[in-house]
This record gives structure tokens, sequence and C-alpha cells, in this order.
């Protein structure tokens, strides 16, 4: 007789020791019956079964695995590959970390770090830092063939679990949205400090990474710390806070940011904005702001502006401000393979270049 279960996905748990996914067995009486051992820190993609039978699949993915689709024996209790995405990567060259640092206010932030296996803690690696910290998405494990162009030039990839995304529930999101946005850039600083303390990096090594409100998040930390970092990509961004809900889409999104009509919230915005932030005479990092022209929900004025006055204010030390605006493309989604190809050419090359990479 086939028993019945319950199959629980955890894509995230109250815990700094998750932002990625547990599979677990219930009877409907609620008693555990088993965990599944996913293969690597990573996440479940999707399941499926049928109710009268003793088997369901399920999909897996992670940093340095393409995605796998897996059966689930019931009877058995074990798991066998079906399906895979082909990939010549040899997963066990790298290894995926998940670290633990404090922001700067005392909270715990989980951070992933991906690197070749052996690293050697000595602050002279390329680091590359992204981020998202906001409207409550969450950052769990996933495969990006791109990235290994960077793991093989011996570069490391950090993703931390910032404030005002999904990860650790909806109390995680508001801690990181409307008046408490200072508290994103705080963690996503605070990451920068922890990988440059633990010897993965240091300043001259160390870029940065965001688009859409990943833009507003790198934008900000450039403005606030522009010691901390060599290199900047910043793609699609919300960079003048003042303005922002004028444009495009963006006024659905004053309940994210708040209104800078409303004379409590316009102290909230005027404090962090990227544009009204900047200083002159700052040795600000290498910058790459990306935009495109048909882009329809973030305006393209806001990479504009920032690139004029950060062109504008930076001091003179070799260090460019380049503005790259892509004809015929929007905000990414759709975005032909031959525009994906020559955008990821030019970000790597302006990276490498910046990072001292080319050989």
């Amino acid at each position: 007789m086939l028993r019945s279960f319950l199959i629980r996905l955890d894509s995230v748990c109250y815990s700094p020791s998750y932002a990625c996914s547990r599979l677990r067995v219930f009877t409907f009486d609620g008693r555990l019956e088993r965990e599944i051992d996913l293969p690597a820190l990573g996440t479940v993609f999707s399941m499926s079964g049928e109710w009268d039978r003793p088997e369901f699949h399920y999909g897996f993915t992670s940093f340095t695995v393409a995605p796998k689709v897996f059966r689930f024996d019931l009877r058995a209790g074990s798991a066998s590959l079906w399906k895979s995405v082909e990939s010549p990567i040899d997963e066990n060259a790298y290894e995926i970390e998940q670290v633990r640092y404090e922001s700067r206010d005392g909270t715990p932030i989980s951070m992933f770090v991906v690197h070749a296996r052996g690293l050697r803690r000595d602050g002279s690696h390329p680091c590359l830092l992204t981020g998202y910290g906001g409207f409550n998405v969450s950052l769990t494990p996933a495969f990006d063939r791109d990235a290994f162009l960077w793991f093989e030039r011996g570069g490391v990839m950090a993703i931390p679990n910032l404030r005002g995304g999904g990860e650790y529930g909806e109390a995680w999101h508001e801690a990181g949205m409307l008046g408490n946005k200072q508290n994103v850039f705080d963690d996503f600083i605070a990451a920068a400090e922890h990988l440059v303390a633990r010897g993965y990096t240091r300043p001259g090594k160390l870029a940065i990474q965001g688009g859409s409100n990943g833009g507003l998040l790198v934008g900000a930390a450039l403005t606030q710390r522009p010691d901390l970092f060599r290199a900047v990509i910043c793609a699609v961004p919300l960079l003048d806070m003042l303005r922002y809900h004028h444009f495009r889409i963006a006024k659905l999104w004053i309940h994210e940011y708040g209104s800078p009509d409303v004379p409590r919230e316009f102290e909230w915005l005027h404090a962090y904005s990227p544009y009204h932030r900047v200083r002159d005479g700052v040795a600000y990092p290498a910058v790459l702001l990306m935009t495109a022209e048909s882009d329809t929900r973030v305006d393209p004025m806001h990479a504009r502006k920032m690139a004029a006055r950060l062109q504008e204010a930076t001091r003179g030390d070799g260090r460019p401000v380049l503005l790259r605006i892509e004809s015929r493309a929007g905000h990414g989604a759709g975005k032909p393979l031959a525009k994906q190809l020559d955008e990821q050419t030019d970000i790597y090359s302006f990276l490498f270049d910046q990072l001292g990479m080319i050989s």
C-alpha cells in the first residue's frame, strides 16, 4: 500500500544558517519522515509528482552546479539523477562557502562566497561583490556560465543576503525598505569590509556590480565608501531618488522607497540618493554605468545624469567614468543573445582592465 507524504520545500528559513533550499518529507500528521540530501548549498527550483505514484521529481541548481532533475523514490528513500543540463564545469574544482558577518548595527548577515578550491586568503584575488536588497527578492544559489570566466582568472564572487530581500521573510524585507533603506547599504558595505578583513581580496582588487534596484545599491555604496572599491558596474540604475517617481512606471515603487513629495520621506531619500551624494574632488572608483534607450522601467536619465556628475566631480587619477547606452533594448528581459554577448564582453573587459587581470 502506498503511504501518503507531504513534501515540503523550505527555500528559506528564519535563521542566518540558511538562504538556500532544504527539502523534507513529512507524513500528513506533521511528523518528519526524512530530509533529502541536496548536492550542495543550492536552490530547488521545481517539484512535481502524482498522488498515486511512489516518486516525485525535483530540480536543483547551484553556483557551480548546472540545472539537474532528480527522481526521488519514496519507498526506497533514495534519489537518482534523471536529467541534467550538459556542462563542462568540474563542480569539484570550486568551493561554495556560506559565511556570516555583522552589519553596522550588529545584525548578522549571511553571504555566499564562491571561488576555486584551495584559494589562499592573502588579499591578492580580484573579487566581484553583487547584491540586490529590495522588493522581497531572494538571492539564492543559481548557475551562471558567465561566472566561470571570472573564476578561471582567479576571481572570487560574493553574494550577500541583504536586508530588503526575501531570504528571511517579510520582516527581513521591511528592515530594508522605506526609512530603513540605509540598512541595505550598510549590509553591503559591511560585506565588502568582511571580504577584505578575511583576506579574500583588498580594496584595489574589489569590484561591485548591481542592476536596477541593485544599481541603486552600488550607486549608494560608491558614493558612501569610494575608498573601498576599485571598480563599479552600475546597470539600469535608480540614482536620482528625489525625482525617480516622475519617470516611466516608477511611481509604482513608492511603497518600497517612499515619496519625495512627503517631507519625512524626502528626508530618507535625500540622505542616500546617490546622485545627490556625489562630492567634488573625491577619488571615485572606475565606474561603468549601463542603460538602454528603450528601458520602460528605469528611465535612462538616471545613468546619464550620474555619469555627467561623476565625470565632473571625480579627482583626476586616471580612473574612468564610462556610460554605455544600448540601442533597441530595454531593462534586460528578452535581450537577444548577440546583445548579451556584447554586454558581457564590455563588462569583463572593463573589470579585467581595472583589476589588473589582463596578462
